[in-house]
């Protein structure tokens, strides 16, 4: 509690309400009409606006007055350049970018409704059904492989399952092109990021350096190359050990910690399934998926009730998998056998 002028006294929430309204940006001379804030993080704020132009409710990402400075400015421009380089219906798309009368720098997204994936799984769903929105998931990583982008902060806050099954991957904050140098890397580096979707939570992302480079990222969601600052060691499979963490949330209900990130917590996931999330997880970025697409290309096969790269199969096994797959035929071919023997022992008789 604080006392104001003429000794009216001040909540704290009043306080930390009259900060945000302070600080809300100023948007004469733009086309865009404020609404409400979203979220914040330590480098930005994302609000709701109104597009008086085009007549759609978007959002914005302004840079927050704290870090209003050449740097942070630098690095909010590339972060809607990587995103809008990246045109795929599993990406926000950016429409526009700019600076506010006070210099500070925003870019214009779509507005994303719907529910962060840690809340989504919450209601239960089947396991196929997860694993088909994880499927989802891994297709725009897979596409930002493909144009030489890495996320570095995959994590279930940071993907959205919209209300009409759209899945979008958020945040890109700390995004690397795998072209940039280590230096530029840590130049971009700045105060720690939240997803502009998400809650805050005690688990957002991290940045501070170490003797190898800056760590970039959330650390229960890291690969341990990321998580020591080895920056010039990162490539697509740091995004892989994320996505098999994210997996191995949706079926285990919690991140992957210490010495368990290979074994299933529960006797409900098949062996194929957790050969697969065991993979992915391997601490040695050699061990684990090349990249995003081959690990959804497993968990396809998988839902498929096909064989799996991760699992190699004995021949029992393979009779069983077949049997599965084919249950139905199977079942039609047994009983006309049933039958014919049924027959032949009868008219024997």
């Amino acid at each position: 509690m604080t006392r104001g002028g003429g000794g009216t006294e001040l909540s704290d929430s009043t306080l930390d309400h009259l900060r945000r309204v302070m600080d809300f940006p100023d948007l004469s001379g733009t086309r865009y009409e404020l609404r409400h804030e979203l979220d914040r993080g330590g480098m930005g704020v994302v609000y709701a606006a109104r597009d008086r132009e085009l007549e759609r409710d978007v959002a914005l990402k302004v840079l927050a007055t704290a870090v209003a400075d050449a740097e942070a400015a630098e690095r909010l421009r590339r972060e809607a350049q990587i995103i809008a380089g990246l045109e795929h219906p599993g990406i926000v798309p950016v429409h526009d970018v700019g600076a506010l009368p006070d210099g500070r720098v925003f870019y214009a997204m779509k507005l994303v409704g719907g529910q962060r994936l840690d809340v989504f799984v919450r209601a239960g769903p089947p396991l196929a059904e997860q694993l088909r929105v994880f499927l989802r998931v891994c297709e725009p990583v897979a596409f930002a492989h493909a144009h030489g982008v890495i996320h570095r902060d995959l994590k279930p806050e940071n993907v959205m399952v919209g209300p009409f099954g759209e899945v979008l991957v958020m945040d890109w904050g700390v995004a690397k092109r795998l072209t940039e140098t280590k230096a530029g890397d840590e130049r971009l580096a700045s105060t720690p990021e939240r997803t502009a979707s998400a809650a805050p939570t005690s688990t957002g992302p991290v940045s501070h350096g170490t003797a190898h480079g800056t760590i970039l990222g959330t650390p229960a969601w890291m690969a341990p190359e990321q998580a020591r600052g080895e920056v010039d060691r990162l490539d697509a499979r740091a995004d892989v050990y994320a996505l098999g963490a994210i997996l191995y949330f949706l079926l285990t209900g919690r991140a992957p910690r210490g010495e368990d990130v290979a074994e299933a917590a529960t006797t409900r996931v098949p062996r194929p399934l957790e050969a697969i999330c065991a993979k992915a997880l391997a601490a040695d970025p050699g061990g684990r998926y090349a990249n995003a697409a081959e690990l959804a290309g497993d968990v396809a096969l998988f839902l498929e009730g096909a064989a799996v790269s991760a699992f190699p199969e004995g021949p029992w096994r393979k009779a069983l998998r077949f049997a599965s797959r084919h249950r139905a035929p199977l079942m039609l071919v047994a009983a006309y056998i049933i039958m014919r023997v049924f027959m032949l022992l009868f008219f024997r008789v």
